[in-house]
């Protein structure tokens, strides 16, 4: 009897574990959390598109999957609009398996819902938009975190270079937004600690026509500049630049990176480039610019592989989303691990964000080794949600290709440079 006890449980063992397997297996494929990307997909797609690459790349080099949970990534087309950038912010308060949003290129969405996002405790990663008061909000916790240049040190790089390069008289010639008004501030006080006064300063609107471009280009010229700090966007850019081409006089233009999120490259082409001087700011990494580190090497591999479309790094347009975008989901997934996960998805979200704030482990990316690169925020520590500084940025310009080349150090700039 007790024979025919044991071979029965044995046979209820086998006929059953295969299920018990199964159903594991099966819940953990169940476990999933949705990261979002809001970004402009319209009106700046480069940039967009770029910044969604380097997230899906960071993905895939853990199977998509991150202690248990499977990583989807949910897009969101804010086309510039702060409004609909609100709407989505909701739509991911009301997922259950939201876990965190990656914003795009335009500043404006964020600044104005950034009480909205600290105060509803939205777990929020930039790859691109740079305003200076993005990731230091007056609420009483900062849940914004930037791997991106900050404009509060931007405009020292950008007047850096330019007066090394020979320029005493600067115009300001910004878009009328929180953006611009951010950038006007820190590049008249770097200018200042320099002694140099602007020239003068216009703003501008999204939109603007080529005939009022041409008319405040020219009212420039009258006022004795001798180059042009430009603060916009790759549609406003190409206005500025096709109107500056059918000028006789032209200025040369040292300009903000917000240029490079869109078409700028392929509507102000390579021989359209030749006859103006144009410079931009930019980080420190380029698949271009060799030799390569190993990690580097093995990403750019992985990228011609894995991403459609990309045979080569001049493949790689608007090249900074993609390599923010990689970098800061590599330091989301170094903060996931970290903090675990429990499948309650605002507990969640708060233990990650403690995590990113102590990171204990080096996180290697394409710009660099990060060692602890945010800090626990207060108005002590202004920059704790920033994971880069002033040595990381540099700038650059567009070649033959429409590749972005860096720059070294600055050089005085040649006579012909300051004539054009």
């Amino acid at each position: 009897m007790k024979l025919f006890h044991f071979f029965f449980y044995v046979l209820l063992l086998l006929f059953f574990s295969p299920i018990l397997l199964f159903s594991v297996h099966a819940g953990n494929t169940d476990k999933f959390y949705n990261l979002y990307l809001d970004a402009d997909f319209t009106h700046t797609k480069a940039a967009s598109n770029s910044i969604k690459q380097g997230i899906m790349l960071a993905l895939a080099e853990s199977n998509n999957e991150i202690n248990g949970y499977r990583f989807k990534l949910v897009i969101k087309d804010h086309r510039g609009n702060s409004l609909r950038s609100k709407n989505h912010l909701e739509n991911f308060l009301n997922d259950p398996q939201g876990l965190a949003v990656f914003s795009g290129l335009h500043s404006p969405p964020l600044l104005a819902n950034q009480s909205y996002i600290n105060n509803r405790k939205i777990l929020l990663l930039d790859p691109w938009a740079a305003a200076g008061p993005i990731t230091r909000g007056k609420e009483k916790e900062n849940w914004i975190f930037r791997l991106s240049i900050d404009d509060y040190k931007a405009g020292y790089t950008i007047s850096k270079y330019a007066t090394n390069q020979g320029f005493k008289k600067p115009y300001l010639l910004l878009e009328d937004t929180g953006w611009g008004q951010s950038n006007k501030k820190t590049m008249t006080q770097a200018l200042k600690d320099q002694d140099i006064k602007p020239a003068g300063i216009s703003w501008f609107n999204w939109g603007i026509g080529k005939n009022h471009a041409r008319l405040l280009l020219r009212n420039i010229l009258a006022s004795n500049a001798d180059v042009i700090f430009f603060v916009g966007n790759a549609p406003e850019g190409k206005t500025f630049a096709q109107a500056m081409i059918d000028l006789s006089t032209r200025l040369p233009i040292r300009s903000h990176w917000g240029i490079t999120g869109g078409d700028f490259a392929r509507v102000i082409n390579a021989d359209m480039r030749k006859v103006i001087d144009l410079q931009f700011i930019q980080t420190r990494f380029s698949f271009l610019n060799r030799p390569l580190s190993a990690h580097a090497q093995n990403v750019l591999k992985s990228a011609i592989t894995k991403l459609p479309g990309v045979n080569s790094a001049y493949d790689i347009k608007a090249q900074t989303g993609f390599v923010h975008g990689y970098d800061l989901t590599r330091l989301l997934i170094s903060a996931i691990r970290q903090a675990g996960l429990t499948g309650n998805n605002k507990q969640d979200r708060r233990a990650i964000r403690h995590a990113l704030e102590h990171l204990s482990q080096d996180v290697t990316g394409l710009l660099k080794t990060y060692r602890r690169p945010f800090q626990p925020y207060n108005e002590k520590t202004p920059n704790a949600h920033e994971a880069l500084d002033q040595q990381d940025y540099t700038m650059g310009y567009y070649g033959d290709k429409n590749e972005v080349i860096l720059l070294s150090p600055a050089k005085p700039a040649t006579p012909e440079a300051k004539n054009r």
